[in-house]
């Protein structure tokens, strides 16, 4: 809730921003670009045209900003970066309105148009940076004072753990609160230790959403690396930020930057697995063309649900739940493809022959007709349009039996189509789901927009040529 009361001030101020740098700037066209063009004073009237601006324009600020990832991660930013990220925005904000505003203005001389985009540049620049940098330094000091410090954990053991423990404690400039300890050996003495013990590595969901951790702190030396990857596997459907010593460094798989943290630098492993600009355009498209889609296939959603439950007996809609981001449960919709009553005995899997598919269903499946329901769940926000598909817990158990790593593909959203699916296909049954997740363990490793792009190609591609299951 804090963290959304200091969102709602960014907005704020970046909106009266932008609207206040717009009516300065319509003012100064008026008096400084219009009147030596007429030869008289120009009267600064609020008409029409104002107001339209005084809608849109701060609506396209707010929408850059967005974009730019500026409201995310609100808590620890670096005013060295904000003050190049508002540059940058404010730059390239300027440039857009100088080609379809600017531009179209009466001038009598061809420099009136410099004088306008600096000017218009300059007060969204200025307006726009202050306040920030104001309530971040707001932020900053409440951050040292305690009420928005970082919850921490620190995992480790030996000498590691307790210098770690040591410095944080004494250096307020960190901003992280240590709230306790998880040892990594038995070893550990939980009586020479200035913060309590909460428990064993088995037990870090609970303590993470028990203590409403923040962040944490993995201190052991690298001859223990080999926990890494089952710490790993309890917290990655946690949206916390987690942090290293470097001689973990070699240990530590995935990407990972070097983030100091004054004069101890710590490895920030690295949940973004596309730059923040193309998370931002990746969830604006998804809304979009689910919102587009199941507008325009309307007409085609209705006789298709008139056909399913005319041909065979049960519901049009087939819902069910399946695994989605960060291990959460979600309810997802399908047309019905298979008889009524298919899973009786338990979940199954089905084949390219499967009797319990009925004749329309098989239709459906190889036009993937059968999805377009799965819209609705993108614009619910538990899927994406890309990602690799979400499967029923059931077989999800069975999977990370066989291949621990699927948990990965938990970090996105799972999606309607994906590079397994277009690579491998339908998988018949577990071996086969483990095999398919190979192709999407690769997709999430190289994820962005143009891999996103190639997948919906061959998808249509795929459904083009009917091959569907």
């Amino acid at each position: 809730m804090k963290h959304k009361k200091h969102l709602f001030f960014y907005i704020f101020f970046d909106y009266l921003a932008a609207i206040t740098a717009w009516a300065l700037f319509f003012i100064y066209r008026k008096k400084y670009v219009e009147t030596p063009f007429f030869g008289n004073p120009v009267e600064v009237r609020l008409d029409t045209t104002f107001f339209i601006g005084l809608l849109c324009i701060p609506l396209m600020w707010l929408i850059l900003h967005f974009l730019s990832g500026y409201y995310r991660n609100i808590i620890r930013k670096s005013r060295l970066k904000e003050l190049a990220q508002t540059f940058v925005i404010s730059l390239t904000g300027t440039i857009i309105l100088h080609f379809t505003v600017i531009l179209n203005d009466i001038t009598s001389n061809y420099t009136d148009y410099y004088r306008s985009f600096i000017v218009l540049f300059s007060l969204q620049f200025v307006l726009t940076y202050f306040p920030r940098l104001i309530h971040t330094t707001i932020i900053h000091h409440r951050m040292l004072a305690g009420p928005l410090a970082f919850q921490t954990l620190i995992i480790g053991t030996g000498n590691e753990l307790t210098e770690n423990i040591q410095y944080l404690q004494k250096n307020k400039y960190a901003g992280n609160r240590v709230i306790g300890i998880v040892p990594v050996t038995k070893s550990c003495d939980e009586n020479a230790l200035p913060v309590p013990v909460l428990g064993k590595i088995s037990d870090l969901s609970r303590i993470i959403t028990k203590h409403q951790i923040d962040e944490v702190i993995l201190a052991f030396s690298p001859d223990l690396s080999r926990y890494i990857g089952e710490i790993m596997n309890k917290i990655i459907y946690l949206q916390v930020s987690v942090k290293a010593i470097p001689s973990l460094y070699p240990a530590l798989l995935g990407r990972v930057k070097i983030q100091p943290l004054l004069d101890v630098p710590y490895l920030q492993i690295n949940y973004e697995l596309m730059p923040v600009w193309q998370v931002m355009v990746k969830t604006v498209f998804d809304y979009v063309s689910a919102l587009t889609i199941l507008v325009v296939t309307l007409p085609v959603s209705l006789v298709v649900s008139v056909i399913i439950k005319i041909s065979s007996d049960g519901p049009v809609i087939y819902s069910h739940e399946r695994i989605g981001r960060h291990g959460k449960p979600f309810t997802i919709y399908k047309f019905r493809t298979m008889v009524k009553n298919a899973e009786i005995n338990g979940p199954a899997l089905s084949s390219r022959n499967d009797p319990r598919i009925t004749p329309v269903g098989r239709f459906l499946r190889k036009t993937r007709l059968d999805e377009l329901p799965n819209f609705i769940n993108v614009l619910k926000g538990d899927m994406s349009i890309v990602g690799p598909r979400p499967e029923r817990k059931f077989f999800v158990d069975q999977i990370v039996k066989k291949d621990p790593d699927y948990i990965y593909l938990q970090k996105v959203k799972p999606g309607i189509t994906s590079w397994g699916q277009v690579q491998y296909g339908y998988a018949e049954n577990v071996d086969q789901m483990v095999e398919r997740l190979q192709y999407d363990l690769n997709y999430i490793k190289n994820m962005s927009l143009y891999i996103d792009f190639k997948i919906l190609i061959l998808t249509l591609l795929t459904i083009c040529r009917g091959r569907g299951m």
